[in-house]
């Protein structure tokens, strides 16, 4: 069975069983810690695929890397117990995310991820949430606000599968794939 599918079937389950008990909301800010923490630490899930490593150690670490789980604590303790029973603990981080994107369809939330070339200053950064909050018409925003000097200039918005780059990297390289093509 192709392995992104499960995740998606424990996180879809997860979601209905967070609904019910009114844990929908305390756990996506659970699953989006335990997915930083993913992020921020690589080694987490070789870690949490290690076979000689106990499912109660595995357990108490992703317990910890979401942060003890907050006001969610029984309903993610419940989810790490129901993986931890069918061998799928190494699937925590593919089902945080799964969990993530159908909470934001569910409730209308756009993640947006914005890469400058410089820090934004107070009114670029407002300007480009008008913009992106025009283009999106309504719903919930998250922004995550990065610098990326490469960009040597300008910037990158990515929502969803659209991604707009007006970065200095972006134009040099048409320019660049304009020339060779004259040649």
């Amino acid at each position: 069975m192709n392995e992104g599918l499960i995740p998606k079937r424990y996180a879809k389950a997860l979601f209905k069983v967070a609904l019910e008990r009114g844990d929908a909301d305390a756990l996506y800010a659970t699953m989006d810690t335990l997915a930083r923490s993913f992020a921020a630490n690589p080694r987490l899930q070789e870690t949490v695929a290690n076979p000689f490593l106990a499912d109660d150690k595995k357990t108490a670490l992703l317990l910890t890397a979401a942060g003890n789980a907050g006001a969610a604590g029984r309903t993610y303790a419940d989810f790490l117990k129901l993986l931890a029973e069918n061998r799928r603990l190494p699937m925590a981080r593919a089902a945080a995310l799964a969990y993530l994107d159908i909470y934001r369809q569910a409730n209308n939330i756009y993640p947006v991820k914005v890469v400058s070339a410089e820090p934004l200053d107070k009114e670029e950064r407002a300007r480009l949430e008008s913009l992106i909050g025009k283009h999106l018409r309504g719903g919930t925003v998250e922004y995550d606000f990065s610098v990326d000097p490469s960009l040597i200039g300008g910037f990158t918005v990515s929502i969803g599968s659209e991604r707009l780059d007006a970065s200095v990297e972006n134009e040099l390289k048409q320019l660049r794939l304009r020339l060779l093509s004259k040649i």
